[in-house]
């Protein structure tokens, strides 16, 4: 993939290193809200889910909406793709799996629902990524895009603790505003981008930290959970998602 933050080492590594991977998905699964909203509003037969390796999306979609889905992925993990869909009652026959490169894949259909969650920050060229979910998209239908929050409370967590981790996303990709621009200049309509979630913060190498930064970040979590259910805001520097949604 040319334009890429990480490569299929990075994430053959991440994989592996990863714990607790295959779990049966809740209703309450985070943006399942949003997307249940889609499937009244549109009714969607058929969903792809890019670089959304291990499917949990795809899965999602599947097993609340029973919307054909596929899993498109530059690196698929086999052992860890089939924990999965085996902790969720699936198999390899349910969702269809492609494993290839954005950049060098010409689509063989097109899809009422293309999303991806946690894509497009780790490319340079922002409006580039967003451009390529559009060839897999068919008119009218509906792209879905969700990316973390690194420009508030989390992204400081981030640089202190795992610079390594920081330093693999495109921080300025985390705007709303430019990506809702970026959106209506290739041509999309209901355009809304906007920051997601009350208060989170979270590291990928959480278990390697001592106790008393564990200690830190469980106070800073929980101050910020209790704010923020006092007062219920989505914001720049509380927010840890951030949420674009357009139509074709």
């Amino acid at each position: 993939m040319s334009n890429e933050l990480t490569d299929k080492a990075f994430w053959a590594n991440y994989w592996e290193s990863k714990k607790g991977l295959a779990f049966s998905i809740p209703r309450s699964y985070t943006f399942y809200k949003l997307l249940e909203d889609i499937a009244i509003k549109h009714y969607p037969e058929t969903a792809i889910e890019l670089g959304g390796f291990p499917g949990y999306y795809a899965i999602l979609l599947k097993k609340y909406f029973g919307l054909y889905t596929t899993l498109f992925d530059f690196y698929v993990h086999p052992s860890v793709l089939k924990e999965v869909l085996n902790a969720n009652q699936l198999s390899e026959q349910d969702i269809e799996i492609i494993e290839g490169d954005l950049f060098n894949y010409n689509p063989l259909r097109q899809y009422d629902l293309v999303l991806s969650c946690g894509l497009i920050e780790h490319f340079n060229d922002t409006k580039d990524i967003i451009a390529r979910h559009l060839q897999f998209l068919k008119p009218g239908g509906t792209l879905f895009i969700t990316l973390p929050n690194f420009t508030g409370v989390n992204g400081w967590v981030q640089r202190k603790y795992d610079m390594s981790n920081y330093e693999k996303h495109n921080i300025s990709s985390m705007n709303p505003q430019l990506l809702a621009g970026y959106c209506k200049e290739l041509g999309l309509k209901n355009v809304e981008a906007n920051y997601y979630g009350k208060f989170s913060i979270w590291l990928e190498n959480k278990s390697e930290q001592t106790g008393l930064v564990k200690a830190f970040l469980k106070t800073l979590w929980l101050t910020g959970k209790v704010a923020t259910k006092i007062i219920p805001v989505e914001s720049k520097r509380l927010s840890p998602y951030i949420v674009v949604k357009a139509t074709k």
